[in-house]
């Protein structure tokens, strides 16, 4: 499924990305003998050409939409009794054997079976029989929360895959488009269009050169994971910092509600954008990986998409926000890199980054021999 992403520049890029993310998906998908056919559903028709076997089905996004009643009469209309969800953003590093691993217990007898990347979030999900997604009532507003609530509402087994950069990755930010970029990963399509964004990566690469080095620190603020922290603990040289605050932020609604509390926010709140970027954070880290969601719903700030996109580009000029413009311009001067952006940047961003990392140290260090 693709759609609901336009509006400014930035939005329009991570729309591009989607399209050609998704088109790779459904290609990779189609070859690796995991998927019988695959339905492309979108608000609109994508600006590339569809992959031999990709069906296009329009339904124009708009105020009556509803992920669940969508998908449920797709599943009534094709007559589907296996299914594979994936979001248009949702699967940039999956392999033939990614596909295999989604469906691989689907065609065992006996009990309903849902396979996810995540049973509690999920971007990306297969099911059998597809029609129980029809008996959820109400219908699914997302897809997050559709594995956990198949296996409480209709006993069905729900098996996760494991946990890697691979079935982690999704791209939700600019963010995620500038860490691709930076380590050259992705489908053909979506290399081209990053090739073509010629997106800056220089602030990513001098933070994510710390993981390197052992006399360095690192922080990891946001949504981070006990995961992303033993995965750091062990495969980077650095120290790290990590201040891991509201996950399940949107799961919980808190988000949208403006209960969401943050250290970060309230940090960023007591001593000024400034100071707090300017003089305090240089003395606890030597570059610092910020999801800034929870910082802003702490802070009050309900910036438009295109704003919150703006700030993980470091774009400080246009945003409209006054408050953040101000600390996205504090964090873009600060003495240290920052690097900003929201739930995927504290997760599998940090993975490819830190593999990227120790490449560039290999590789600078077999020239040097």
């Amino acid at each position: 499924m693709l759609g609901g992403m336009d509006g400014g520049p930035s939005e329009l890029l991570l729309r591009s990305a989607l399209e050609a993310c998704a088109l790779d998906a459904a290609e990779t998908a189609l070859a690796s003998g995991a998927v019988e056919r695959a339905l492309l559903l979108a608000d609109r028709a994508p600006a590339l050409a569809l992959p031999d076997g990709v069906e296009l089905e329009v339904d124009p996004a708009g105020p009556t939409f509803q992920f669940g009643d969508v998908l449920a009469d797709a599943i009534r209309r094709h007559r589907l009794t296996r299914l594979v969800y994936a979001g248009g953003g949702s699967a940039p590093l999956f392999t033939a054997d990614d596909w295999r691993a989604l469906t691989g217990v689907l065609g065992v007898r006996g009990q309903a079976r849902c396979i996810t990347n995540n049973r509690f979030s999920a971007d990306l999900f297969s099911l059998r029989p597809a029609a129980l997604l029809r008996d959820l009532d109400p219908a699914p507003r997302t897809d997050n929360a559709v594995p956990r609530r198949l296996a409480e509402e209709h006993g069905v087994a729900v098996v996760e895959l494991p946990r890697t950069v691979e079935t982690q990755f999704n791209l939700d930010t600019p963010t995620d488009l500038v860490t691709l970029a930076l380590c050259g990963r992705g489908g053909p399509r979506l290399r081209k269009v990053l090739r073509q964004a010629r997106l800056d990566t220089s602030r990513v690469s001098e933070a994510s050169r710390v993981f390197v080095d052992r006399t360095k620190q690192a922080l990891v603020a946001g949504r981070v994971s006990s995961r992303t922290w033993g995965y750091l603990e062990t495969q980077a040289a650095c120290r790290v910092r990590v201040l891991s605050e509201e996950r399940g932020m949107q799961s919980a609604g808190t988000d949208t509600t403006g209960t969401a509390r943050s250290l970060l926010g309230q940090w960023i709140a007591t001593a000024g954008p400034a100071r707090a970027f300017g003089e305090l954070l240089p003395e606890i880290c030597d570059a610092a990986f910020i999801d800034l969601r929870p910082a802003l719903v702490q802070l009050g700030i309900r910036a438009s998409r295109a704003d919150r996109f703006a700030a993980d580009l470091g774009q400080v000029g246009v945003i409209e926000d006054p408050v953040l413009r101000q600390i996205v311009a504090a964090a873009a001067t600060s003495p240290v890199p920052v690097v900003l952006g929201g739930h995927s940047l504290v997760g599998g961003c940090l993975q490819l980054l830190n593999q990227w990392a120790w490449d560039e140290h290999d590789r600078l260090a077999g020239r040097r021999r």
